[in-house]
């Protein structure tokens, strides 16, 4: 009876402690998916390059002076992108797109500061142990590692572009799922430990699809990274044929081909339409796998989710697509990636496999 109470209270405290350190990780996911939505209003609304300096620290702030906020306004006048889109912009229009770009950089900060903050009380209070501190810190490198990749992103706009590369907003928006997937994994690593699956052939045979199907989503969701960067979607708005075609006639207009992957309108959007077609279609045979298969009840439930989520996506791509790419539509749709992307990882941890020690 002695040695049992201590052994009764550790446990408590782990399990209490794991519970803890969950729902702060699961703060952080719902910060880095607010992050995502409000980078996509950002480049919607053509705010990006308004703030030509990078100050971590002192950029905190926002201007609080009439002749702060003409300093910034006249250092934007000096890019391509004021001279050749946004020429006799006034001051108070110059407020509305700095005030986006000032949001997103904000909103950055204070998700280092969510993560950064819990970590060390976490830490110092013992809470965590040698292996999670270690992939802690690691989420830490990613989100500074972002921060500086935002910022490549933003100088390719103040040379002779009139907007970013897209590229550069590719690579951003590849980092932001990373560190989103990797937070939620840790999370629910957190909130539910005990190994679910058993090894049953068929669940091995449904987590493989799983994997194959998180690639394909992967891919769609950084192809549409690319109609945003090139803004594609403002041409062809219509479904599911591109100005009467079913392959538009612009597709391999450039050489080398490859370029057209990447350069050409027409193909990006093309590309673009077709793997989330394709991702829906491989979600729902997922789903109706699943259903013949001995699941725990999270798992089923999360195919189920995954299975609507696709077709709400699908359905909300083709209404941005038709209504010319309105703000509220585009970011909904890039919040609805990104949940698609969380059901598909919810799925794939209830499959996760076993190892010998009982540990997944």
């Amino acid at each position: 009876m002695t040695t049992a109470t201590p052994l009764a209270y550790s446990a408590a405290r782990r399990a209490s402690s794991g519970r803890a350190v969950g729902l702060w990780l699961l703060g952080c996911c719902a910060m880095v998916l607010a992050m995502a939505v409000i980078g996509a209003i950002t480049r919607l609304t053509e705010s990006g390059l308004s703030i030509m300096e990078w100050a971590p620290i002192s950029g905190a702030l926002p201007p609080l002076s009439q002749a702060e906020w003409q300093r910034l306004f006249d250092l934007y006048r000096q890019i391509p992108e004021y001279r050749e889109v946004n020429a006799g912009m006034s001051l108070a229009e110059f407020k509305t797109i700095f005030w986006w770009e000032y949001i997103h950089r904000l909103w950055g900060r204070l998700i280092g500061l969510v993560f950064a903050l819990p970590f060390l009380w976490f830490w110092i209070t013992g809470r965590l142990d040698k292996r999670l501190t270690k992939l802690l810190l690691i989420a830490l490198l990613l989100g500074g590692l972002q921060g500086l990749l935002g910022w490549f992103m933003v100088a390719s706009g103040f040379g002779e572009r009139t907007d970013v590369s897209q590229y550069r907003l590719v690579a951003h928006l590849a980092l932001a799922l990373v560190i989103y997937g990797y937070l939620f994994w840790l999370a629910l690593g957190q909130l539910r430990p005990q190994p679910v699956t058993t090894a049953d052939p068929a669940i091995a045979g449904l987590r493989r699809a799983g994997l194959a199907l998180l690639a394909l989503v992967a891919l769609t969701i950084l192809s549409g990274g690319f109609v945003a960067g090139l803004n594609a979607g403002l041409v062809y708005n219509s479904f599911p044929l591109m100005d009467g075609d079913l392959v538009p006639a612009g597709y391999g207009m450039l050489a080398p081909w490859y370029l057209n992957l990447f350069e050409n309108h027409a193909a990006v959007q093309f590309n673009h339409r077709l793997l989330a077609v394709v991702s829906v279609g491989f979600a729902l045979l997922v789903w109706l796998w699943s259903l013949r298969c001995m699941l725990p009840p999270a798992a089923r439930g999360g195919f189920a989710v995954l299975a609507l989520l696709v077709l709400c996506q699908l359905a909300l791509g083709i209404v941005t697509l038709l209504l010319v790419v309105p703000v509220w539509a585009a970011a909904a749709h890039q919040a609805g990636a990104i949940l698609v992307l969380t059901a598909l990882i919810w799925c794939l941890y209830h499959l996760r496999p076993q190892t010998q020690g009982g540990a997944s």
